[in-house]
Formats: C-alpha cells, sequence, structure tokens
C-alpha cells in the first residue's frame, strides 16, 4: 500500500496529544501508541506505510554541529513492519471491562431501554455468576440500577424481563473505537470499514 498524502498537518503541542492507530503490515487494526511512541517507530525505521488526512510535525532538539533541529512527521494511521508487533497484543477476544461495554450498548439498559451515564450503569450477567454463568461478552448486558436489582439472581425470563437486545463480542476494530474517546476522523473512518455489520457503533 502507498502512503497517502495528509491533507492537513499539526505541529505537536503540550495540550495536543493524539493517540496514533497502528496496523499490521496487512492493513489490520492493531492497537493505539502514542505520538512519543509513533516518533520512535519512524526514528528506528519501523513504518512500513502510513494513511490518514492529518500529519503531526514533532520537532525534537537542536544539533550543536549543524544548528539544526530535528523533527519527525507522522500520519494518524502507521503500518509497522512485521516483527515490531507484539504477537501477545493480538487479542481476539477484547477485555471485558465496564466502560467498554457500556459503550458497546450504547449507554442503554438492556430491560427498561433508559439510556444513563456510565456512574448510573451496571453490568448484568443474564445467566447469573451463581447459577453457572461466565463472565464474557456474550453472558453481560448493561442494566440501570433499578433494572438489574428487580431481575435479581435469576435469568431476565424468570424474572418477567425481556432483553431488548442480544450481547455479541466486539472485534479488535470495535475494541479500538470503544477505548478512544478522542478518535480523529479518519481513524474512526478506517476503523468503521472493519467493524461487523450487527455492530452497535455503526448506528452510534
Amino acid at each position: 500500500m502507498h502512503a497517502v498524502q495528509a491533507t492537513h498537518t499539526q505541529v505537536i503541542r503540550p495540550a495536543a496529544r493524539p493517540w496514533i492507530l497502528t496496523l499490521d503490515m496487512h492493513g489490520h487494526p492493531h492497537r493505539w501508541v502514542s505520538w512519543q511512541a509513533a516518533c520512535t517507530y519512524h526514528a528506528r525505521n519501523m513504518v512500513a506505510w502510513s494513511i490518514g488526512a492529518q500529519a503531526f510535525h514533532i520537532w525534537g532538539g537542536t544539533s550543536r554541529i549543524t544548528g539544526e533541529r530535528s523533527s519527525i512527521s507522522s500520519q494518524s494511521i502507521i503500518a509497522i513492519k512485521g516483527q515490531a508487533l507484539r504477537p501477545a497484543s493480538f487479542r481476539q477476544v477484547p477485555p471485558l471491562v465496564n466502560r467498554e461495554l457500556f459503550h458497546r450498548d450504547r449507554h442503554t439498559c438492556a430491560y427498561c431501554g433508559s439510556t444513563l451515564p456510565g456512574a448510573l450503569l451496571t453490568r448484568d450477567h443474564i445467566e447469573p455468576v451463581s447459577r453457572g454463568g461466565k463472565d464474557v461478552w456474550m453472558n453481560v448486558v448493561t442494566a440501570c440500577r433499578g433494572c438489574n436489582q428487580r431481575k435479581d439472581n435469576r435469568r431476565p425470563e424468570r424474572a418477567g424481563m425481556t432483553l431488548l437486545y442480544t450481547p455479541y463480542v466486539p472485534n479488535k476494530a470495535e475494541y479500538l473505537i470503544l477505548s478512544n474517546r478522542h478518535i480523529l476522523a479518519d481513524q474512526m473512518d478506517f476503523l468503521v470499514q472493519h467493524v461487523p455489520k450487527q455492530s452497535r457503533v455503526r448506528a452510534s
């Protein structure tokens, strides 16, 4: 893949710290890295190609020999060469944490349909853990505190409650969307192309 010329260049300032999206050589989403880490990849010649509508220009120190100031430019999406990416971080199933669960379910209670801030939401196990249910993506939904208390230690049908949506396991691209609150527009456009059709992220 060829690098795409950035349409806008931004000088990195202390207050502006964008996350850079890294990909493998096949263009599959990998993880978020800091702009400092992106600079390291560039400096070590580990970037295979880069894309994105926005580039960031980072200034370094001044050479005492030439008097010139060093600088590195990085676009918002970079592909890393070969073995530079750690295989262990290529998780097929993203870690289950409440913040990403609530984002997956769009902060909407699976039982009453109320949309609430995270502080008023809970993780509900469809099959209660005490009855053998597992703490996995396919057995959890977002629930408001009232519905969770009403359901208690029962399956929804025994509590006379109906699920308004079904759980699913986010893929890597969706997890990256859920785990970053400050995604740039070009990064979002790229990641959405890798999100499955059933994902609620597409409806956000």
